[in-house]
This record gives structure tokens, sequence and C-alpha cells, in this order.
């Protein structure tokens, strides 16, 4: 048990970068297959969990999209939002960014419609019965064509008063961002934010590509960005948040230990971070043991602690009037 286990469990915290489909745990893709009359190819939950030792992001996402299959019906969607929003609130998180990737599931007959709509629906009820605040974020599929993002985000038209923005994920190398420029232009002036994966396994060429040509508001991961010290004082100049995840960096093989994770060095250059999940039923933790796990890695203190949850508000799409809100609540707890 990290040393500020007890200070995490009760700081106020938002998450920002949490793929949906990523919180599907065994059980509920055991149970989840039962209803939809699937058959995994796995003899047991303890046998789906041990698959979950990958080496790298190709080798998850071979996984992680099999595991999506079972996601067939607005039921489904509901249910997997829900079970995220009630461990998220346990862990003391009042507002989650969430990402969707509606590709994965088109591609298998799935009706757009329900995606969104079990989503969404779960998302409100979360506001009512958890009193957590949330923001649905679409993902283009980047190793996809730019043909099937542009017609991803056509077939999002009906629902853009549920959708905050759009973000690009999946197979990063072989997949600039310039790829995607057209289609995040017409995200832009559909009025939706846009943010991106960026230098996780692509270079911090792919971070500089991110904010150039899709002009995006949140770099999610970004850890190559110290291999360019241009590109870290324009990052720290503009504020453009980046959206840190140790450990799934830790579990996709993207650092060797945490002690090696480059989040303190972050801080010290003056970048906003922020500490998030990403896919925590595959890569062994929430939020809370993601903080805990960074801060005993790292040796961060209560006031870095404080200054991280700080962070993922001020890099929330929240009004001002919100985050000054939830500044007010992490002063109080830790003591301003």
């Amino acid at each position: 048990m990290s040393a500020h286990s007890d200070f995490i469990a009760g700081l106020p915290k938002a998450e920002l970068h949490l793929h949906i489909e990523g919180t599907l745990e065994p059980e509920m893709m055991f149970a989840l297959a039962e209803r939809n009359g699937l058959t995994l190819p796995y003899a047991s939950v303890d046998a789906l969990r041990a698959a979950y030792d990958f080496g790298n992001l190709q080798d998850f996402l071979d996984l992680y999209y099999q595991g999506t299959d079972v996601l067939r019906q607005r039921r489904d969607f509901y249910d997997l939002t829900m079970a995220y929003l009630e461990r998220a609130r346990a862990q003391n998180v009042l507002h989650a960014e969430i990402f969707f990737d509606p590709q994965a599931h088109t591609r298998r007959g799935v009706d757009f419609a329900d995606i969104v709509e079990g989503i969404d629906v779960a998302l409100r009820d979360g506001a009512e019965s958890l009193g957590i605040s949330s923001r649905l974020i679409l993902c283009f599929l980047r190793d996809l064509d730019v043909d099937d993002a542009m017609a991803t985000l056509q077939a999002a038209l009906p629902y853009l008063d549920r959708i905050a923005g759009v973000g690009l994920d999946s197979a990063e190398i072989g997949n600039p961002p310039e790829k995607f420029e057209n289609v995040f232009d017409r995200a832009r002036e559909l009025g939706l934010v846009t943010v991106a994966h960026a230098g996780e396994e692509g270079p911090a060429d792919y971070v500089r590509g991110a904010l150039d040509a899709l002009h995006v508001a949140r770099i999610d991961h970004g850890n190559r960005s110290l291999d360019d010290d241009a590109l870290v004082r324009r990052l720290a100049a503009s504020g453009v948040p980046l959206t840190l995840c140790p450990l799934s960096n830790l579990r996709l093989g993207v650092i060797k230990d945490l002690k090696d994770h480059p989040l303190k060095r972050m801080l010290d250059r003056g970048l906003v971070v922020t500490v998030n999940s990403d896919d925590p039923a595959y890569f062994g933790g929430y939020i809370n043991e993601n903080f805990a796990a960074i801060a005993d890695a790292l040796d961060l203190d209560r006031g870095d602690l404080a200054r991280l949850a700080k962070n993922s508000f001020k890099a929330s799409l929240l009004n001002d009037s919100e985050k000054a809100g939830h500044f007010a609540r992490i002063d109080a707890y830790a003591g301003g």
C-alpha cells in the first residue's frame, strides 16, 4: 500500500483519459457474452484475466477488440458505462471525460444510436445518482482510413448534443495526426473540441502534428514530448495539457519501470500533466491505483498530488466557474 493511499482516496479528482471499452472487466465480459449468446475462447474468468499479459500496444489492441465483441446492444453499453462510473465515484472522481470508439462497434453491425444512447443514458443517470459530471468524446481509430472516420463523424451528427469532442486513438505508429487533418477541421466547424493520442509509441513529431494539423486542446499521453526541448517549451508556454497514464505505460512497455516515467520531469518543466487510468480493466488499476503507483515510484508529496488533481480539473472541458469550485474543494481537503 502506498504511503499516500488514504490521502489519494479522499482527493477530489477528474479523469480525462479513459476508454469506456477499456473498463470491460473479465466478469462483465463473460456476463455480456452469456447475455448475447456468445462463447468466449477462455475457460474461465481467471483464464481470461491471465490473457491480459501483453508486451506492446498491438498485442493489447488485439485482445481489446476481441473483448468489444460482447458489446452488442444498448443495454450492454449502459451497463458498461454505469459500472465504470460507480467505480470512479468510489475513488472520488467528480468529473469524467470518456472516450468511446464507435468504429469498433459499427463495423460489427451495432447501430450507432445504440452505442451513444446506451452510454449517454448512463452518464445522465450517473450525474443524478452519483453526482459525477461527464463529457463524451468520440475517438476515430487511426489505423482505419480517413473516409471511414469522416463517415463516422457524419453518423454522429444527430447526437452532437451529447458529444463534446473528438479524439484519435488506436495503433499510432505509421498513422500520423496529419492523416486526419480534414476530419478534425470538419469536427471543429461543428463546434467539437479536438484531442488526440500522440507521443505514446510515436515520436515527438506526432505531438507537434497533433498541435499543428489537428489544433488539439489536449495531448493524450505525450510521453515522447520530452525528446524535443523546443516542443516542451511550446507546451509549457501554451499550457496544452497532457493526459498521462502511468500503469498503461508500464503494461504496454512504453517504460520499463515506473521510476522512469516522465511525469515528474514534465511537472518540473512547467507542463500541465494529469494522471489517468486509460484502459483500467486491462492495465491493473483505476485512477487511485495510478496515483498511488506513480506517487511511490517518483517520490511525490501531497503538494504534488494536489497539483495533479487541480490539473485534472484545469485541463477538463468544464467551465471556469465549475473548475473554481473543484479547486476550492481540493484546497479545503489538502490544506490550501
